[in-house]
C-alpha cells in the first residue's frame, strides 16, 4: 500500500516502534484517510471507545508576561492597555461564578510571567484556593511557569515543585513546550524557560508524583524534522519517567501576534494529519487530546476518528487563544460535550486532572 508506507503500516500493526525517519515520512503521505485509520486502530486497541472530559475551569492570573514571546497575543507589558493582574479575591470570584455548575469539578491555572509578583504570591494563590475550594481538582503552571518561579525565588525547581504540592497543586500543566528546539525558541521565546529546562521541570514532576501533560505548538517557523524531533524528545523523556498523562497539539493562531503577517494559519488537513501522526509517534502515552479550542468542536469532533481519546473539558471561559483569535466558543455546556462525544458512538468519561473516572455517561 502506497509504496515506501507499507512498512509503517506494518510496523504499527504489530505494534512496533516508529523511527524519527518514519515521522517525517509520514508527514510527507497525502494519503490522510490512511493516517488517520492507522492513529484511529492504534487508538482503539490502547484506549477503547472512552472519550475523556473535564467539567472545568481555566483561570488566568495575570497576562502580564515578562516573555513577549513572538507567537502570543495574551501576553502584555505591564502598564499597557489591556494588562490586569488578579487579587486573590478576584481569583476567587470567577471560581464561584463556575461552581453555579454542580458538576464543577477541575481548575486550569496558567498565567503570565508577571515582571513583579513573588513566588510566594502564586504560593498564596494555590493555599487560598485550595481551602476555599478543597474538593476541586487544581493542575497549573506550565514548565515555563515553574522554570521562572525557581528563578525569581532562587530556589530549585524540586523545592519549588514540592511546595506547589503542599499547596495543594494536583498536576501540572502541558503548555510552555511549544517547539522543543533550541533554534525556534531562539527566534521566538528568548526569555523563557529553554527546552531542556521544560523538560527538566517534567523530570523532576514525575520523579516527585506530579502528573503532567505534554504539547506542541506547530505551524509557525518549525520544520517538520523539528516537529518530529520534539514527538521524540517527548517520547524519550515518557520511556524515563511514565508520567505525562495526555498529548495536545496546538495549532498555531497567528493572529494579534507579531507573526500575524508572516504565517497563515495551519488548515485542518494539517491539523488531523499532525494530530494522528503524534498518537502513531507517541506509543507510550496513553490520551491525546483534540483540543476543541484551537481545532474548533466540528474539527475536534472529526479528531476523536484521527487518534484522539480527549476532548479538554468545559472550560467556563477561555481568553488566551481568543485574544489570538480562536472562532471557537469560550466555553461548552457539559451537555454538548456528552453529544460531541455520543455523536459518534464513543462513551463519554467525565474525569479528574489525572484522568481517574468520575462519572461513566452511558
Amino acid at each position: 500500500m502506497f509504496g515506501t508506507f507499507t512498512d509503517i503500516e506494518r510496523k504499527v500493526l504489530h505494534g512496533e516502534r516508529l523511527t524519527k525517519e518514519d515521522g517525517i515520512k509520514l508527514f510527507s503521505c497525502n494519503e490522510l484517510s490512511w493516517i488517520g485509520a492507522l492513529a484511529d486502530y492504534v487508538r482503539k486497541k490502547k484506549c477503547g471507545d472512552i472519550v475523556y472530559y473535564n467539567v472545568n475551569c481555566h483561570l488566568n492570573l495575570t497576562n502580564m508576561c515578562v516573555s513577549q514571546c513572538k507567537f502570543c497575543a495574551f501576553g502584555r507589558d505591564e502598564n499597557v492597555k489591556g494588562a490586569y493582574a488578579m487579587t486573590i479575591k478576584q481569583a476567587v470570584n470567577v471560581i464561584k461564578d463556575a461552581m453555579k455548575d454542580p458538576n464543577m469539578s477541575g481548575l486550569h491555572i496558567v498565567s503570565g510571567l508577571h515582571p513583579k509578583w513573588h513566588f510566594k504570591r502564586y504560593v498564596d494563590f494555590l493555599k487560598i484556593i485550595h481551602k476555599t475550594f478543597p474538593n476541586l481538582y487544581l493542575k497549573g503552571f506550565t514548565g515555563v511557569e515553574i522554570t521562572h518561579f525557581s528563578k525569581i525565588s532562587g530556589k530549585s525547581v524540586k523545592d519549588v515543585l514540592i511546595e506547589l504540592k503542599d499547596a495543594g497543586l494536583q498536576a501540572i500543566a502541558g503548555g510552555g513546550a511549544e517547539i522543543l528546539s533550541d533554534r525556534v525558541r531562539n527566534l521566538l521565546c528568548p526569555k523563557k524557560a529553554t527546552a531542556d529546562e521544560w523538560l527538566e521541570v517534567a523530570r523532576i514532576a514525575h520523579n516527585l508524583g506530579i502528573k503532567s501533560n505534554a504539547s506542541m505548538l506547530y505551524g509557525h517557523i518549525e520544520t517538520i524534522e523539528e516537529r518530529v524531533d520534539h514527538l521524540m524528545k517527548l517520547r524519550s523523556l515518557q520511556d524515563e519517567t511514565g508520567g505525562f498523562q495526555t498529548f495536545i497539539s496546538f495549532p498555531f493562531l497567528p493572529k494579534n501576534t507579531v507573526l500575524g503577517k508572516e504565517v497563515s494559519q495551519t488548515s485542518m488537513w494539517d491539523d488531523l494529519r499532525t494530530l494522528a501522526i503524534s498518537r502513531l509517534m507517541l506509543d507510550n502515552f496513553n490520551n491525546i487530546k483534540a483540543y476543541w479550542v484551537m481545532l474548533t468542536v466540528p474539527v475536534a469532533q472529526l479528531a476523536l476518528s484521527f487518534g484522539a481519546n480527549d476532548i479538554d473539558g468545559t472550560i467556563h471561559k477561555e481568553t488566551i487563544l481568543h485574544d489570538a483569535g480562536a472562532s471557537s466558543p469560550t466555553s461548552l455546556k457539559e451537555d454538548e460535550i456528552i453529544k460531541i462525544i455520543r455523536d459518534i458512538g464513543r462513551t463519554p468519561a467525565a474525569c479528574d486532572c489525572n484522568f481517574n473516572i468520575l462519572r461513566l455517561i452511558n
